[in-house]
Formats: structure tokens, sequence, C-alpha cells
């Protein structure tokens, strides 16, 4: 049987629209305020999108702040995978083909992944297991959302919560690297589906001009999955520690996906740590699904504070009900 590669994240890259909406402009046309927003969720702002721009048009914003920054070429792309549930088409192309075109790269492999605000820890997963078995030498992995185009804004329990954006990694396979992707965890609750989703739009419940614009923007059962998060953030860190033969102190950095500060702060009591090690940026970018994690990882680049050993964990969780986490060695 032919030996698994080690593989590695090379490089970092995001980039989220140049629009930023505050609480209190979004207070204009919203019956909240900065306070019940931030009291809430921890949400100061978010960025927004203009009506133009597409899902494609953000994961190749990412790709080329990567691509820039780390002195990478695009034909050192072996493959793509978007992680998003805002495509640009219902069905056919999947976005990932769509960046491929953007971009001008030539035939490579190219798909979606679509596991809500959990995207990224699949793919991420993913694209280790191709660069691994030697299927493909890199993986461009990207987490992209334009969650503005499916959010009802007239639902103030929800509207303030979500914002554009996407971030995105370089996967490859090497010796000795930095960045090693250690071991990943997935997991999903079918039985909770219905507590986030589009209710109409699919193959069971098409799109029916005689339903209300309601029933094809984002419904939440904001406890439910609250509940839900706080639990399952906990037992990824516990098994990915269980399995690796750690303890909560051999690990540098939690970055959760950036939901709800509520949830980091519960989970944290629940783990017994200092909410400290765990990285947040919901404060300026809110809740982007699957982009959340790559756009916190390219700001703790840019910040320092991401050092060589370091070990870190991602969490995500989400629609689905979806749930996982990666260890890297950075």
């Amino acid at each position: 049987m032919k030996k698994l590669a080690e593989v590695y994240v090379r490089a970092v890259g995001a980039y989220v629209p140049p629009r930023r909406v505050t609480n209190d402009e979004l207070a204009q046309t919203v019956d909240t305020s900065d306070d019940w927003i931030r009291s809430h969720t921890g949400i100061g702002a978010r960025h927004l999108a203009d009506e133009s721009v597409t899902t494609s048009d953000l994961a190749v914003g990412a790709t080329k702040d990567m691509l820039k920054r780390h002195g990478i070429q695009l034909p050192e792309i072996g493959a793509i995978v978007v992680a998003t549930s805002t495509q640009d088409y219902l069905g056919f192309p999947a976005t990932a083909c769509v960046v491929q075109e953007k971009l001008g790269l030539q035939v490579i492999p190219a798909f979606d992944i679509s596991a809500g605000c959990t995207g990224f820890i699949y793919a991420l997963e993913v694209a280790r297991g191709l660069v691994a078995t030697g299927t493909v030498p890199s993986v461009l992995v990207i987490g992209a959302e334009k969650l503005s185009a499916i959010t009802d804004w007239s639902d103030r329990n929800t509207c303030v919560l979500f914002g554009d954006g996407a971030g995105c990694v370089l996967v490859q396979g090497g010796q000795g690297g930095e960045g090693e992707i250690v071991d990943s965890v997935l997991h999903a609750e079918g039985s909770g589906g219905s507590y986030l989703c589009i209710p109409q739009g699919g193959t069971s419940a098409p799109f029916d001009t005689a339903v209300p614009l309601q029933g094809h923007k984002l419904h939440m059962d904001g406890r439910a999955v609250y509940n839900f998060a706080v639990r399952v953030l906990k037992e990824v860190v516990d098994e990915l520690l269980s399995r690796n033969h750690l303890v909560i102190e051999d690990i540098d950095w939690i970055v959760p996906h950036q939901a709800n500060s509520r949830i980091i702060s519960a989970a944290a009591k629940r783990l017994k740590i200092d909410q400290a090690k765990f990285f947040m940026n919901i404060e300026d970018y809110a809740n982007t699904s699957a982009a959340s994690i790559p756009i916190a990882l390219r700001e703790m680049e840019e910040q320092g504070l991401l050092k060589r050993g370091q070990r870190i964990m991602t969490i995500g969780f989400g629609a689905g009900l979806t749930y996982g986490g990666n260890l890297i060695i950075w």
C-alpha cells in the first residue's frame, strides 16, 4: 500500500468587500441597536458585497491576496475546492469551476463542498486526502460566502449576524514543512437540519412564486443552534485532544467558526479554559460561514500570532447540522 504523504498548509489569503456596515448604520433600516447586537453576538460591523459581486468574485479576491503575499504562481495550484452555501449558480456549474475560469487555470479538478459553516473544515480534510494519496500535488481550499444574498433583511434576529467574504489556504505535500495538518474529525447530525436552512428552493420544495419571499431566505432557530454549537465545540476539542494524546495546555490557539461570541464564552467555561485561547474577530466581520476560519487565519498571520511549532485547532459548526475540527502544527 502506498504510504501517505505529509500534508501542509503552505499559505493563506483572504478578501472582504470594501463596503463596511456598522451596527449603527444597520439600525437605520432595521429595528435594532448597536448595544443589542454587541451584547447578544459580539458583532460590531460586517462587510457586504454589492449586488453585482458574486461568491466566485470573493473567492478570486482571496486567492489573489494569497498569491501576492506568498509569491505563489498560478500553475502551482493542482486542484480547487470551494466550501460555500451561496454558490454562484444553483446546480451547475460548481463555483470552484467558475473560480478556475476566472483565474485562467487550465484543466484541473475543481468542485464545491456544501457543509454550512463547517464547510472549510470538511474541505481542508478532503484536500488533505487528495494530496496525501498523490491524486494531486496541491489544493487551493477556499471558504467563500455572499450571505447577504440569502439573508432576510426584514428579520432582525438573523440579518444582524451575517457578512460577506472569502478566505483560502494552499495545501500541499512535503516533509518537515510548516503548517502540517495532523488530524481531522468530521461529524453531522441530520436530525437538526431544519434548525438552519433555506426552506424553499430545493427539490423537496421547489421555488413557487406564491410562497412569500421569506421562504427563499435563511431561516434559523437561534436557541437550538446555540445549544448545539456550545455542545459540539467542546466535544470536538475533547475528541481531537484524546485522539492525539494531548491535553488542552498543549494547544496554543483554538480558531473557531466566528458565529457568536456568547457561544465561545460558554464553550470556554465548559472546557475550563481562558477565553483568550480562542482567536476571535467576529466584531469586525460578523458571521461569514465557511469563510470565517480562513479569514481568521489570515488575520492571525498578519498580526504575527502564528508561530512555527504551535498547535492550532480549527473548529467548525453549523447548518446540516455539521461540525468538526482540524489539528494543525503551524
